[in-house]
């Protein structure tokens, strides 16, 4: 993992009110609840006391409370009360809090700053120029038993499309890979597909392609953004559960018309055409080894590999730059 990131986790839908939502995200298990005002907590889910699951307990106005002797915790972790030793007990109970992680939410989803807290980042990681409140959208969800950099660079491949997606998006023997141009600005990792027929001639350089008006973006850690047309827009965050398992959220945008009620039907039936796909993917991916990928790796990469080898280039480097403040 890049550590001192902002990662996409969770829908927010998932975690109610007065519920807790038990996940294991970035090798940590995790026990996300809400306060009384509805402000999404973060903790471990342990409790220090005998190592009963937190998640396995319940909600006590801004606190959560575990099972087993109920301890209770506020948002930053801290052990506000424990039965045992009854509400006059004045002793210093501060060697029972739990860790606890920051959490922000922004157009629905969850996100847990993994690294130092005192770094983090104001803004938090979105398309925020591309996709606005005037879209609908639809989401479903999938594990796949794969690192998230498998996951991610599967949506930045520009030559497995007219061969794993055939009969989908992939349709017409587009096998000849020209390029791609691959562009790095603002933070934004973009391309777009340049295929054609292979009829004997020679592909294209990166120099002589452009990103065309239906490309790909990626913003790290792990956000995708498959722009297909100003009106309709596939998202996806690839939620680490461990070095070894990945859950991505898909979802399908779409404002093709002015009726946000109909935009959502579109929506709605968009999510089954992206699960489709995204079985296609899953199939092959699941199967690379090894299950996370290097910037320095055996792989005997080709041109079209552009937008991978960009990608775990910026990830090495996010990384070592981390590793190196340390």
């Amino acid at each position: 993992m890049i550590p001192n990131q902002w990662y996409a986790i969770l829908p927010s839908k998932s975690v109610g009110k007065n519920e807790i939502a038990a996940v294991r995200r970035l090798n940590l298990d995790l026990a996300l609840f809400r306060n009384s005002s509805g402000e999404i907590c973060c903790v471990v889910d342990q409790c220090p006391h005998r190592g009963a699951a937190l998640s396995a307990g319940k909600i006590e106005g801004d606190y959560i409370r575990c099972p087993f002797h109920g301890l209770e915790f506020d948002k930053n972790g801290k052990c506000t009360f424990i039965p045992a030793n009854g509400k006059a007990s004045t002793a210093d109970i501060s060697r029972y809090n739990v860790r606890h992680y920051l959490v922000k939410e922004l157009n629905g989803i969850i996100y847990l700053w993994y690294g130092d807290a005192e770094k983090a980042a104001e803004k938090l990681p979105f398309f925020y120029d591309q996709i606005d409140e005037t879209y609908s959208y639809s989401e479903i969800e999938d594990h796949w038993n794969s690192h998230y950099s498998r996951c991610i660079e599967n949506q930045l491949d520009v030559v497995h499309v007219p061969i794993v997606h055939y009969n989908t998006i992939g349709r017409g023997n587009k096998t000849l890979v020209n390029g791609p141009k691959v562009l790095y600005e603002n933070g934004i990792l973009q391309t777009s597909a340049n295929n054609e027929t292979d009829n004997g001639q020679k592909p294209k350089p990166p120099s002589e392609c452009i990103i065309k008006d239906t490309n790909l973006n990626f913003i790290f850690p792990n956000i995708w953004l498959n722009h297909i047309s100003s009106k309709i827009k596939v998202l996806i965050y690839f939620a680490p559960v461990d070095d070894e398992n990945t859950i991505l959220y898909i979802r399908f945008y779409c404002k093709l018309t002015k009726i946000k009620i109909i935009n959502s039907l579109i929506a709605f039936t968009g999510k089954f055409a992206n699960k489709i796909i995204e079985r296609q993917d899953k199939r092959v991916v699941i199967t690379q080894k090894p299950k996370a990928s290097s910037f320095k790796s055996g792989e005997k990469l080709l041109m079209g590999d552009g937008p991978i080898i960009m990608y775990r280039k910026i990830r090495d480097e996010l990384k070592n730059h981390q590793d190196n403040q340390q």
